[in-house]
């Protein structure tokens, strides 16, 4: 097994090291496997001769937690996690999650709230110069003014807040390399300011480069049209070919600058960072904790790619790894695959072949690497381009490979297929050999409504789309003999739904028979398209006026009669069938989704002829309240 990186003076010491070239701290356990961010960056630097020492999930009231490895010689590097701090701790509801999987044992409460800032204000108490470079999907996404759904409010760049002096969003390989080769040369960290992929800040931006210059953060504040504006200039400069410098200005004097995105590595430079020496699982020292619960999901897993141009509004992929595609070598994926054979807990199958989208294993269209990405336009969204190339021969070519490789029994694709896209490509190929190999009995896929109003404000395919996934999906079952069934993924509340669009979702369910057992609220997470909807009502695209459920208990009823069959959602449901003005779906008939409200029948009339043995028989009951017909099963 690879050696861990240090995480105390005892490690370094074993190494021969007097100090670390890097401090790396970090909100999650320590886990050493390349679906984990620091994982990438501290073997990274590793790998470029640079020293790297981890603390882990530090005590943010303790100023000693942070001390452990010393003084860094360059810096400091901060990360709240694989997850943001916040969307770590609490559920839509804003109610406390009772585990953390990137905690030994599962524990919650080892990461404060807003990680990033707490952890680098932490830092500036016993260390007030030394540099501090912030990064992870936390910073990535808080890079500029946001709204932050937790508080209520529109929070500043995050690089102001936490006081640290850069911040590196995105995936950040080439980057932090580009950021410690500079310092290592002698230079100020105020003086890197020209890597992409970076944002810092300024009293005198550099007008000599091409800017655009966003509206000031006051302005943000007084205004909810200016903020949704200024982010559709944000969203339109996601592209590292098209994309110009951003500067958005302060009150306080201070500019924060965002730099262009970093250019997509070449498939050499992916399979140069998936071949670095990782221990691929968590630390030992968690092991009297029972380890850390979310290796269980990417131990024997493969990344194959990484961006995604299918643009969902509610997604931050855009934000974070771009649209173009990004992809590893067959030959890359196939070696790490044969080692993690041999590991002692294998059983013989891999669990995922993917990335954000399983099955975009190259650019949408041949021109999004010499030109970029359209800035105006999407891919799939409303249908597919006409420039999009959609052909799966590569993939399928890769997992039979895979298929091949000895003590390999099945390989399955968990990471969500965009079945548009399958839809797309005239050679059904890999949409029969999908079902013949790689499903574990349910394939989920995300339709997330049926609402052609919902769906554009989602970004989504409209539903005819998914209902013919379905059907050839069935097709292919019936003519392999396969038992396996669609689950979708289906969400409630977002913009655009009101009660008619939630009512029209739970006809749907009632009309295929099913009865989901996890419903998916929208959660408004910063930097995607539908939090700025949430946060003005407006859709940045077009500027229109956009229908948004807040009020909790609205969000309570539509959640509801996605799960109408449950009598514990009755109330509930009723209300809402009697606010969007549907209450011919309360009954007996077979296309109601509830009964009527029980009612109480009136004692039998009192006789002489009824003894006292037939005055005591109550009075037959009407059906229960909320009791639906029988379940007639999932839609295959």
């Amino acid at each position: 097994m690879a050696e861990f990186l240090p995480i105390s003076k005892e490690d370094m010491l074993s190494r021969g090291w007097d100090s670390c070239d890097f401090v790396y701290i970090i909100g999650d356990a320590y886990v050493d496997h390349p679906s984990f961010g620091p994982a990438i960056i501290s073997r990274v630097l590793e790998h470029h001769g640079y020293k790297v020492g981890i603390i882990s999930q530090p005590d943010w009231k303790d100023p000693d937690s942070i001390r452990q490895l010393g003084t860094p010689r360059l810096g400091f590097l901060v990360s709240s996690g694989n997850m943001d701090s916040m969307v770590n701790h609490y559920a839509v509801s804003k109610k406390r999650r009772l585990t953390d999987s990137f905690t030994p044992g599962g524990e919650m409460g080892k990461r404060p709230d807003y990680a990033l800032t707490v952890y680098c204000n932490l830092i500036r108490r016993s260390y007030k110069h030394i540099p501090i470079i912030v990064g992870g999907i936390e910073a990535s996404l808080r890079r500029l003014a946001h709204y932050d759904y937790w508080s209520g409010k529109l929070k500043r760049s995050v690089l102001l807040d936490s006081q640290a002096d850069l911040l590196l969003y995105g995936m950040g390989e080439r980057s932090i390399v580009e950021v410690a080769d500079a310092l290592n040369s002698g230079l100020n960290i105020r003086e890197i300011t020209w890597i992409d992929g970076s944002v810092f800040k300024t009293k005198e931006p550099d007008n000599a480069v091409p800017s655009i210059t966003l509206p000031a953060y006051e302005e943000l504040l007084a205004e909810k049209r200016t903020y949704a504006e200024s982010f559709a200039i944000q969203y339109r400069n996601t592209d590292p070919i098209l994309s110009k410098r951003l500067i958005e200005p302060y009150g306080d004097g201070y500019f924060v600058v965002q730099n262009p995105p970093q250019k997509p590595l070449s498939q050499k430079e992916m399979d140069e960072v998936y071949s670095l020496p990782y221990a691929r699982t968590y630390h030992p020292s968690y092991e009297a904790k029972g380890g850390v619960p979310a290796i269980s999901e990417i131990k024997f897993s493969l990344v194959s790619n990484r961006g995604c141009f299918g643009a969902c509004s509610f997604c931050a992929l855009t934000f974070h790894q771009g649209r173009i595609i990004q992809t590893r070598s067959h030959d890359s994926i196939v070696k790490e695959a044969e080692h993690i054979t041999h590991d002692p807990e294998f059983k013989g199958y891999i669990h995922d072949v993917g990335g954000p989208t399983a099955n975009f294993r190259q650019p949408a269209c041949t021109r999004q690497l010499s030109k970029g990405a359209c800035p105006t336009r999407q891919c799939l969204f409303p249908t597919p381009c006409k420039n999009m190339v959609a052909d799966h021969s590569d993939y399928l070519a890769l997992l039979r490979r895979l298929r091949e490789i000895p003590k390999v029994k099945k390989v399955f694709i968990r990471s969500g297929i965009r079945f548009d896209y399958l839809l797309a490509d005239k050679d059904d190929t890999f949409f029969r050999e999908l079902v013949q190999h790689h499903i574990s009995g349910q394939l989920k896929v995300a339709p997330e409504h049926v609402s052609a109003k919902v769906l554009d404000k989602m970004g989504k395919p409209r539903h005819h789309v998914y209902d013919t996934f379905c059907k050839k999906f069935e097709k292919l079952n019936k003519e392999y003999h396969m038992p396996q069934f669609v689950v979708p993924y289906l969400m409630s509340s977002h913009p655009g739904s009101s009660l008619t669009e939630a009512v029209e979702l739970a006809e749907y369910l009632r009309d295929i028979h099913y009865s989901p057992q996890q419903v998916q609220d929208f959660y408004p997470t910063p930097s995607t398209l539908s939090t700025v909807m949430y946060y003005t009502g407006l859709d940045p695209r077009t500027m229109e006026e956009v229908y948004v459920p807040t009020n909790p208990h609205e969000k309570a009823m539509q959640r509801a009669l996605m799960q109408y069959r449950n009598p514990k959602n009755y109330d509930l449901v009723w209300e809402a069938l009697h606010k969007a003005g549907r209450t011919d779906l309360i009954g007996f008939g077979e296309k109601c989704l509830i009964r009527p409200r029980q009612t109480r029948l009136p004692p039998p009339p009192k006789s002489s002829k009824t003894n006292e043995k037939n005055r005591k028989t109550p009075a037959k009951q009407a059906p229960q309240r909320g009791k639906s017909a029988p379940q007639k099963g999932k839609r295959k």
